[in-house]
């Protein structure tokens, strides 16, 4: 057996999968959209039609012009059901009714009316429709329409055709814009809002992908790279929100007691490099936070000059029982700590270190005792993974 046998899925599982391939796949819009759509359709018809045929009784009768043409239902179901499509503009719906017709009388007029003819018609509209970049599917019925009913009257792609899409594109435009949908949509780049975030592709990439696919996209390319955005947007809100404080905090605790003397709290935070300090209780309950800002405002350091006798006088221990300064951690330290569980979402902790001035979280477990601590570096870190 090659090589290639063992990698092929059996034929049993290939026509199953083909067989799937052909359910259609669910809709991503609410009961509401759906009725907004068909009561859409619904109106924008009936008004096209009332007018098309008011004005084929009083100027159109003698000429035995129809008073609606088919391929309206088709185009109608597109400028009402996917107002943002570039297949139902109001230039694709005009033009490509009217193109189509066009064609479709020139192939009748000089080929007749033949199965034939009535391919070649659609093909050439097509082509038509690629040219005057106004594809519209329902163009192609406008086109067989005309060979099936042999029509050699150039007259006929003015009226009805060119008038009924007219009609029904005004009526879209109205009913869209009235329901909230933008219509015409634009179809060239959008505008990123100021707040928005910057996608991790940039505009010729998304070029490249697009020349690559090489297929005509019911979506125009300014939806589709708001939606690729916001998409990221999304799976970075989604991974985000997954990460708990657990999972970013870190554990390699340096702490202090209460009764600690300041010069020991002072060579933690200058031998480790840090911040902050939690004072912790003999269980490991927090009890309160000393940082390098106590001890600058209690050995008034704000001043240069003469900081050094200053600290040095602040950190030396006093020689007799009665001090008139402090002389431990727990007489410079801030008794109101903020603290997080560490099974608390991490997006919630952003505000705290963006807003209120936090530099420095303690961590605790649900015996209310100290198992981390998170910074602003631990946050930045997160952030950056999650992007």
């Amino acid at each position: 057996m090659s090589s290639t046998d063992l990698s092929s899925p059996p034929l049993r599982a290939r026509i199953a999968q083909r067989l799937a391939d052909l359910k259609p796949a669910a809709l991503p819009v609410d009961a509401r959209e759906r009725w907004r759509v068909a009561t859409g359709a619904g109106i924008g018809l009936l008004v096209t039609a009332l007018l098309c045929l008011a004005f084929t009784q009083g100027i159109g009768q003698a000429a035995g012009l129809p008073w609606l043409i088919a391929p309206l239902g088709a185009s109608a179901v597109l400028v009402f059901g996917l107002p943002a499509s570039p297949l139902a503009q109001p230039w694709s719906v005009v033009g490509g009714n009217s193109v189509s017709a066009l064609v479709g009388i020139a192939v009748t007029a000089v080929l007749g009316s033949s199965p034939s003819t009535a391919a070649l018609a659609v093909a050439l509209a097509i082509v038509a429709m690629f040219a005057t970049r106004c594809l519209h599917p329902p163009g192609g019925a406008s086109a067989l329409l005309v060979v099936l009913s042999n029509v050699h009257d150039p007259v006929f792609a003015l009226m009805p055709v060119f008038t009924h899409s007219l009609a029904l594109a005004v009526a879209g435009i109205v009913y869209n814009n009235a329901t909230g949908k933008r219509y015409p949509h634009g179809q060239g780049l959008a505008t990123p809002a100021p707040s928005a975030p910057k996608p991790v592709f940039s505009e010729a990439d998304l070029d490249a992908v697009l020349r690559r696919y090489n297929q005509v996209l019911d979506v125009s390319r300014d939806d589709l790279q708001a939606l690729l955005a916001q998409t990221e947007l999304e799976a970075y809100r989604r991974r985000l929100g997954e990460l708990r404080c657990r999972d970013v905090m870190s554990t390699d605790l340096v702490t202090v007691e209460f009764g600690d003397s300041l010069q020991h709290a002072w060579t933690l935070l200058r031998e480790r490099r840090i911040k902050a300090l939690p004072v912790v209780d003999k269980v490991r309950r927090v009890v309160g936070v000393v940082t390098l800002a106590d001890f600058m405002r209690h050995a008034d350091l704000d001043f240069h000059h003469g900081w050094v006798e200053r600290l040095r006088s602040f950190l030396t221990p006093s020689p007799t029982p009665y001090a008139n300064k402090p002389e431990t951690v727990g007489q410079i330290m801030v008794r109101q700590v903020r603290v997080a569980s560490a099974d608390r979402p991490l997006s919630e902790l952003v505000p705290l270190f963006a807003d209120t001035g936090h530099h420095h979280i303690p961590i605790i477990d649900d015996d209310k005792r100290l198992v981390g601590i998170i910074t602003q570096s631990d946050v930045v870190a997160a952030l950056c993974r999650a992007a």
